[in-house]
């Protein structure tokens, strides 16, 4: 009997509450770690936390057991929006008791940041956090990655959403059928196997980065939370980024080659292709970010030359190389909304006369990575999108009686694809718009509210550091600033279009 009511309580717990249980028993991570390292109020902190979490959920789960979930995809997507803006409370308990030099509003928005995979801190000195809070921060991050990855198939592309509305068939916001009749069966199962599915694959990928870096020279909390980091692609590091790392370039390599799997869900996974277009190769969103890596870079690289008709050079070779591969690696990173910065970004700077390039990362950072992946920003599938509309366009006025839909790219977009990435593109931009406006009204100048705006919305939290021609400390900023960039968070993650799916009326008819 008693193996049937645990059963029952498992099969009826509401989502938000599984994530709940999950983040409680992760605290136990940053609290052994803590304990091994001696720091036993730390561990504390964690412990009583996790505890509490656990029996709230349990008391909860009790209350709930002869209760099924009344809510499909729909009440599935209400639980993601509570996992960004409810949960990060609870998660920030044992980082504020820990830290204890700081308020509970910074503890809710460094979580907010960390679970939207945005890796913005108000902490500017790494030396501030003990070990085992940069670790839980990561491992926050890390989870937030996990959850997009799951929630993309599971719960965004039933309902169209977070990209898939360029592809199918199917309204924004409403249940359809997908080509691997993925609605047809329950949420919830589908929700767990694809969990089951994807998690030991996102897991090994970080394991094999993690030993990696060791491998190269990293220390091991270090190459840990860079791992996650990058699979994550939140960019948080515990000793200030790469500059500071023990790796190297062999370090660099290394995350340069994973940071592929943010440009595309082909990469490690096709359970949300469309047939016809599992090939790697043939995914337009994979060749526009190779594009970008590619072509961005050599033309920062030939720009020295460009520039040298007025100015003395150096024709130092090794030089070079340093100043390509840092622009490469730094294009890279952003366009996967990673943020990460490469220690020879700098040479890159100074080799092609480039003061301030904040505006390239900026763009970088807004044009994201792929579809269902961890990355944030417009997304390149959207991007793609536009390209093919305007591309018609242009054709159009060549040959104003030709008739759309003959080329073989535009198999991959819906009739109406480019119109929906248009609206999508309008919605972003008005958000964007709209923030900017907030926070310049609350204080801000006008280059640091752009600055931050299109951090917090593309979720590359490192370009409020990088971007902006002096550094933007978040400490500095009122209490009504921290919950405008937490909200503007939690919206690039979510994005506008789930936000809308959410007053549908099919959601409260259920």
């Amino acid at each position: 009997m008693g193996a049937r009511s645990t059963r029952n309580i498992l099969t009826y717990l509401p989502l938000f509450l599984l994530v709940w249980t999950i983040g409680a028993l992760a605290m136990f991570v940053p609290a052994v770690f803590a304990l091994v390292q001696g720091n036993m109020p730390v561990a504390r902190s964690f412990a009583f936390a996790a505890a509490l979490g656990l029996t709230l959920v349990t008391l909860v789960a009790l209350a709930r057991a002869s209760r099924k979930p009344r809510h499909g995809t729909l009440g599935q997507l209400l639980a993601l929006l509570g996992m960004f803006t409810i949960l990060p409370a609870f998660l920030a308990v044992p980082l504020h008791d820990a830290l204890g030099t700081t308020s509970f509003l910074n503890a809710y928005f460094d979580m907010v940041s960390a679970i939207t995979t945005t890796g913005a801190t108000l902490f500017d000195d790494p030396t501030r956090l003990p070990p085992s809070l940069h670790l839980w921060r990561a491992l926050v991050a890390w989870l937030g990655g996990l959850l997009m990855w799951v929630a993309a198939s599971a719960i965004l592309a039933p309902l169209s959403l977070g990209g898939f509305e360029v592809t199918t068939r199917g309204q924004p916001g409403r249940s359809m059928m997908t080509p691997m009749h993925m609605t047809s069966a329950d949420p919830r199962k589908r929700l767990t196997r694809i969990t089951a599915t994807l998690a030991p694959v996102y897991a090994g990928l970080t394991l094999a980065i993690w030993v990696l870096l060791m491998i190269s020279g990293e220390t091991s909390l270090t190459g840990v939370i860079h791992a996650m980091s990058v699979m994550s692609t939140s960019g948080i590091s515990p000793v200030g980024g790469l500059t500071h790392a023990q790796a190297g370039f062999r370090g660099e390599m290394i995350l340069f080659l994973f940071m592929f799997f943010a440009l595309s869900r082909l990469t490690f996974s096709n359970d949300t292709a469309t047939t016809g277009f599992s090939r790697l190769d043939k995914d337009p969103e994979f060749r526009i970010g190779l594009m970008l890596i590619i072509g961005l870079p050599v033309a920062l690289f030939l720009r020295h030359w460009w520039a040298a008709f007025d100015v003395e050079t150096s024709q130092d070779l090794t030089l070079a190389l340093r100043a390509f591969w840092g622009a490469m690696f730094t294009v890279m990173s952003f366009l996967t909304t990673t943020g990460f910065e490469s220690a020879d970004w700098q040479e890159a700077r100074q080799w092609s006369g480039l003061g301030t390039p904040g505006l390239i990362l900026m763009g970088l950072a807004l044009i994201g990575g792929g579809v269902a992946t961890t990355a944030g920003g417009v997304k390149l599938l959207r991007v793609y999108a536009l390209y093919l509309n305007g591309k018609r366009e242009m054709e159009q006025l060549v040959h104003p009686s030709s008739v759309s839909g003959a080329g073989v790219g535009n198999r991959r977009i819906q009739k109406n694809g480019a119109f929906i990435a248009w609206v999508f593109f309008m919605l972003f931009a008005l958000s964007l718009a709209l923030i900017t406006v907030t926070l310049a009204a609350l204080g801000s100048s006008f280059d640091q509210a752009l600055v931050l705006s299109i951090a917090t919305l593309s979720t590359t939290g490192p370009l409020i550091d990088i971007a902006a021609e002096t550094p933007i400390h978040l400490a500095e900023m009122g209490d009504t600033a921290k919950l405008v960039l937490s909200a503007a968070m939690v919206l690039g993650r979510l994005e506008t279009l789930a936000i809308i799916a959410l007053f549908t009326p099919d959601l409260w008819r259920n």
